[in-house]
């Protein structure tokens, strides 16, 4: 869809990618609220859940769960928070889903956190390298 920042990342524009597939894209948030903050997206423009045919959920849940998986050995993180705001706080009109990587004691509470940027590209693709190597097929 012309002007989707996220149609656009899919088509090929930059982004710090992790995975693309038929199924989804991958790529670091810009502004993560960790460090290895992934966004999903589907290849197809639409807006919200209840839009995503659903031939197509099969494949982009089991690409998000991979990504869950991936950030926690890539990272050594103790987790993740997977979420997806539907509309509201949804500041991309695009399905996406978030995949946070968490530590015990992060200080992540509820929905109200801060966020925080990367100290230069170099920084950003080790963090999309390290999860890309540990995608499990």
């Amino acid at each position: 869809m012309a002007g989707c920042v996220f149609c656009g990342i899919v088509a090929g524009a930059a982004a710090f990618r992790v995975v693309d597939s038929p199924d989804g894209v991958a790529f670091l948030d810009v502004r993560p609220v960790f460090k290895g903050h992934l966004l999903v997206v589907p290849r197809t423009h639409v807006e919200t859940l209840g839009e995503l045919p659903e031939a197509a959920l099969p494949g982009y849940f089991r690409l998000v769960r991979r990504l869950a998986l991936a950030v926690e050995a890539g990272l050594g993180a103790g987790g993740t928070f997977v979420a997806m705001n539907n509309r509201v706080s949804q500041s991309v009109p695009h399905l996406h889903t978030h995949v946070v990587p968490r530590t015990k004691g992060d200080g992540l509470r509820g929905f109200f956190w801060p966020r925080t940027r990367y100290a230069s590209d170099e920084e950003a693709g080790s963090y999309a390298d390290r999860i890309a190597a540990a995608l499990k097929d």
